[in-house]
């Protein structure tokens, strides 16, 4: 029978998750190209794109062409669009794009992009923290709808990314 720390996967690699929170983004507008290698810097470790690349310009110009994403000024993207494309690569390895659109969308009615983001960010890590521990994440029965789901979004993508490391070995 196994003991309760082999049930655990804790590696270098998940211990030094993180996903840059909206101040650490270049505050400078960055060409296609440049996105593109942000993204791949940070999350090449985390989403399965074993078969595809985690992020194409074409991918990019098909989130713009539907809405997902606002048009880069001067085929510059700034910030805000850097932060939708993170949370558009990780929510994609369980969402549809509709469904993300419609959770960025629930997201941004209460906040700024900001501080959406950076929750977003915040709730991730610790997410991933805990269910590569073994314990429980969401515990707190008396918190707000909007931070339950939000809980629960983070939380599906620890738990493929805990299956993924773990079990298949990727």
């Amino acid at each position: 029978m196994e003991n309760n720390t082999e049930k655990k996967y804790i590696t270098k690699d998940i211990s030094e998750f993180h996903i840059p929170r909206w101040e650490e983004i270049p505050d400078i507008d960055l060409y296609l190209d440049q996105t593109v290698t942000i993204l791949e810097k940070y999350l090449e470790s985390y989403v399965d794109n074993k078969n595809e690349k985690l992020i194409t310009k074409t991918m990019i110009n098909n989130y713009v062409k539907q809405q997902l994403l606002d048009p880069p000024v001067n085929k510059k993207y700034t910030r805000k669009h850097i932060a939708t494309l993170f949370v558009i690569c990780i929510l994609k390895q369980v969402y549809s794009i509709t469904d993300i659109s419609e959770l960025i969308k629930l997201a941004l009615k209460k906040h700024s992009i900001e501080t959406s983001y950076n929750k977003f960010c915040d709730e991730l890590e610790k997410c991933i923290a805990t269910v590569f521990k073994g314990e429980d994440y969401i515990e707190d029965k008396f918190i707000n709808k909007e931070l339950y789901l939000l809980k629960n979004v983070v939380l599906s993508f620890a738990n493929k990314l805990y299956v993924r490391k773990t079990f298949l070995n990727k």
